[in-house]
């Protein structure tokens, strides 16, 4: 994408010319070996100051990239004073998250024995005045990778998974969707769901795999057919069409369950889907 490149070129002059910026990283997926980047990419930009706060509490410097048409601010309490955030979009449809970090912070995290994720995931100098991104140790990638569960988690998980549907079927009995769509999307698609089909594909690529985040990458690394079947576990507003989705959840949570179950060596909660299958079809009649 030319905007894009233009814009991390004007940034990246900008920095150079700029006494008050001591060093720039490019980070995240523009920076990252494995990720996936398409022309809707943003550019991920950290900016080292002596003095950050003349740039946290104005925001008139990032109109010298463009125009701006909206932005999100979040100051240094948000993470604990270590930097602060300027997430822009831009006239040209460029969207750039600045993070802005005290010297001495960034400092202190680039001697750390481990790199912070942000930075595991890929980095890329761009400008260093001070020599302050010598210590920084080459990404691993691994930080970002799929890891084998826990039996107690395991099981933990399932638990929850069957437990919650109860909460799904009493509320689209009652016909209240706003709830049933906060269990079901919320929490049993979030907590329990994506977990759940990244243990699958962690333990059919020998853990040596991501899917990004959210799942962003679940429909590349899945059969056609079992992604059919998870398509089938969203739902409109229709109380009829959440039922459905409801059940697919159900076969869903069983196909995976039982194939991580196997794969890891651990045991598959067949009774308790049994008694909770049981009782949706009850909460149903």
């Amino acid at each position: 994408m030319q905007a894009r490149e233009d814009k991390l070129k004007r940034i990246t002059q900008w920095a150079k010319e700029n006494n008050d910026v001591r060093a720039v990283l490019l980070t995240s997926s523009l920076a990252s070996a494995i990720a996936p980047v398409d022309e809707f990419s943003d550019l991920d930009i950290e900016l080292v100051f002596d003095d950050i706060d003349p740039y946290q509490f104005s925001s008139k410097w990032v109109w010298d990239f463009g125009k701006p048409i909206a932005m999100v601010e979040e100051d240094e309490t948000f993470f604990e004073g270590k930097n602060a955030m300027k997430m822009v979009l831009y006239d040209d449809h460029v969207k750039v998250d600045f993070k802005l970090y005290k010297k001495h912070e960034f400092m202190q995290d680039a001697q750390k024995e481990e790199l912070p994720e942000d930075w595991d995931v890929g980095y890329k100098v761009l400008v260093d005045k001070d020599g302050i991104t010598t210590a920084l140790k080459p990404p691993t990638y691994q930080s970002v990778l799929i890891n084998k569960p826990e039996e107690k988690r395991f099981n933990q998980l399932l638990n929850d998974f069957w437990w919650d549907m109860t909460y799904v079927a009493k509320c689209l009995k009652r016909d209240e969707l706003f709830y049933a769509k906060f269990m079901s999307e919320d929490m049993m698609r979030t907590d329990y769901l994506v977990p759940l089909i990244e243990w699958y594909i962690g333990s059919e690529h020998g853990w040596n795999i991501t899917t990004n985040k959210h799942g962003r990458l679940f429909k590349k690394y899945l059969p056609a057919g079992l992604w059919g079947k998870i398509e089938q576990t969203f739902s409109g507003s229709n109380l009829e069409e959440n039922w459905k989705a409801l059940f697919a959840y159900a076969d869903v949570a069983h196909l995976l369950g039982t194939a991580v179950a196997v794969r890891l060596g651990y045991n598959y909660p067949f009774d308790l889907e049994e008694n909770i299958r049981s009782y949706l079809r009850y909460v149903k009649r």
